[in-house]
This record gives structure tokens, C-alpha cells and sequence, in this order.
């Protein structure tokens, strides 16, 4: 009964946090709500186990539902609805780390964390547009398609290849197989990576498939991977064991998907940057009106429910369009 009643009091703050975000802009750096990153990664107990309470809250459900795309269609395509997703937030662009949770929906059609909150490495210019020898993780919603690894295959239903010294993802923008994986004896030029000399990074990965018509310049290798604890070229990174069993829950019958977002203007130049895109006016700061989510910590006595919650309400005003 009391969990029902402090549920319900965080249902209200994630309300409030919709109905805040869709009347005013995103809170300029140094007055937005900042999520709690922990200092050492969050590893679940067990493969596919949350250690996090199931929350059953419909706002919730819905923000998921909505970044996942579900009920969405593309002309000409047909709806598949995305029942794992990876959520990676910042506090801002210009951040290095971030908090990645995983969730997965159930056959009641509510979404439970099933790993995480945890802390995760971005590039070495935060996130934003991607763009070719800038190291900068992109921003938004995509799909993860291939995996890949150093090792062998964990136990991933996803399509996977063990990583030999002739396996390469082609990162030069004038070959006809820019952004795919290639097998080579040679290099096929440019920024190619050599996936087996790259090292443990390398150990387990998956291909985020944030370019997918593979427009040379928008940026290629951009992977979820193995930390080494520094920033990455563009890439996500986390703990090694939990890559490892991300790998393993990771299901392509449930159109797994990765959404990276900010609770401040991503930069679309080469250097980073806190301004506001062109055409847009730059937030003012002011104390920011989103509930805070240290009071719910407080409520709730539970810091991990309290860690996602802080990490969904931030990307509510992203979500609603309030950049």
C-alpha cells in the first residue's frame, strides 16, 4: 500500500514535469534538473532481472511509447512495434557521461527497466549532430542491428560476428561500402576501424544505426560497447559485464532500439558548444519549474527508482519539442 502511495506521488511529479516542459523552453545548462550518475556501474543481479520496482505508471509508459515510435508509421512501411529500448541521457550536450537505462515492454504493455540506471561514456564532444572525424555521439532515436565482438558470442539472438584481424568497419566516405562492416585482408581506406585491433573495447558490441542511408560525412562506426573509462570517439560505452548481458537480452523479434537525448541544445558545429542552434533563441536562465526530483529521492527512500525517474522527466521537454 505505501509503494502504491509514494508511486502515486511520482506519477504526479512526472506529470507536473509534461505539463512544465510543454509551457517554457529547456532550462540552460547550470539550472536544469541533473540526473544522478552513479560512480560505478549498476549491474543487475541476474540476466534480464531488474533490480528496479516495475513502475506501471501510464506518463511513463506513454514517453516510452512515444521514443520507441510505436503506433507511428513511415508511408509505405509497416508499423513494428519496439518493445526493448535503450535510453541514454545528459544533463547537457557538452557532457562526456551519461545515465543509460534499459527497458523492456511487457505483454500488459507497460514498461519495466530490466538494466541500469547506470553510467555511460559519450564522445569526447558530447552529443549532437554526427558528423565524420567530430567525436560526437548523435542524438536521437535508432535502431541497434548488428553485434559484434572480440569474443565470442555471449548468447545474443542478435545477428553477430566474431571479430578476426580481416574484419573492418569502413569509415572512408568515398567507398561504395561506407558505414558497413567489411571483411578484408586490407583496409578499405580512410578512418576505417580494424574491429579485432581496435581492442577490448571491441570485446562485445552493437551497431547503433544512426546513418543508415549512409551519407558519407554523417558519421559511421557509432557503436554501444565496452568502456575503457574515457570518453569515446562517438560512441556509447558502459561496464563490460553489462554490455555483456545487454548482448544477450538484446532480441531483434522485439525491434530493439537506442534513443540518446539531452535536456539542453545539442551543437551542430565541429567544437562544442552551449548556444542555441541558429534560428532559435537561447534559453534564459531562470529557477527551473520541473518538480525536483532530489524531494522525490526523499519520498520514495529508493535511489534507483528515484536515478530513472530524474532521467525520464529530463526528457520530457526534449520529447515535446520545447527546445
Amino acid at each position: 500500500m505505501r509503494r502504491m502511495r509514494l508511486l502515486g506521488l511520482v506519477a504526479i511529479a512526472v506529470m507536473a514535469a509534461i505539463v512544465a516542459g510543454a509551457g517554457q523552453a529547456l532550462a540552460a545548462p547550470g539550472t536544469s534538473t541533473t540526473p544522478t550518475s552513479p560512480t560505478t556501474p549498476t549491474t543487475p543481479k541476474t540476466s534480464g532481472t531488474s533490480p528496479i520496482p516495475s513502475i506501471g505508471i501510464p506518463a511513463v509508459d506513454g514517453l516510452l511509447d512515444k521514443l520507441a515510435g510505436n503506433g507511428s508509421t513511415t508511408p509505405g512501411t509497416t508499423a513494428s512495434d519496439t518493445s526493448q529500448m535503450i535510453v541514454v541521457t545528459a544533463p547537457k550536450a557538452t557532457d562526456t557521461t551519461a545515465t543509460l537505462t534499459a527497458f523492456e515492454k511487457g505483454a500488459d504493455k507497460s514498461w519495466k527497466p530490466a538494466f541500469g540506471p547506470t553510467k555511460a561514456f559519450l564522445g569526447s564532444q558530447g552529443m549532437g549532430e554526427p558528423k565524420d572525424n567530430v567525436p560526437r555521439t548523435p542524438e536521437g532515436t535508432f535502431a541497434l542491428d548488428q553485434a559484434f565482438g572480440r569474443e565470442a558470442n555471449p548468447g545474443t539472438k542478435m545477428p553477430y560476428f566474431q571479430a578476426t584481424r580481416q574484419d573492418w568497419w569502413d569509415s572512408n566516405m568515398k567507398s561504395p561500402t561506407y558505414n558497413t562492416h567489411v571483411r578484408s585482408a586490407k583496409s578499405p581506406g580512410g578512418d576505417s576501424e580494424n574491429l579485432y585491433d581496435s581492442g577490448p573495447v571491441y570485446d562485445y558490441a552493437v551497431n547503433i544505426a544512426h546513418n543508415p542511408q549512409r551519407v558519407p560525412g554523417k558519421a559511421s562506426a557509432m557503436f554501444l560497447h565496452v568502456t575503457n573509462g574515457e570518453p569515446t570517439q562517438g560512441c556509447v560505452a558502459i561496464d563490460r559485464e553489462l554490455m555483456k548481458k545487454i548482448l544477450v537480452w538484446l532480441d531483434p523479434a522485439k525491434h530493439p532500439k537506442i534513443t540518446i537525448g539531452v535536456n539542453a541544445a545539442a551543437p551542430t558545429g565541429d567544437a562544442p558548444s552551449t548556444t542555441a542552434p541558429s534560428g532559435t533563441t537561447p534559453t534564459t536562465p531562470t529557477t527551473p519549474t520541473t518538480p525536483s526530483l532530489p524531494g522525490v529521492s526523499d519520498i520514495l527512500g529508493d535511489k534507483g527508482l528515484s536515478d530513472l525517474l530524474t532521467q525520464l522527466v529530463n526528457l520530457i521537454p526534449t520529447l515535446l519539442g520545447t527546445k
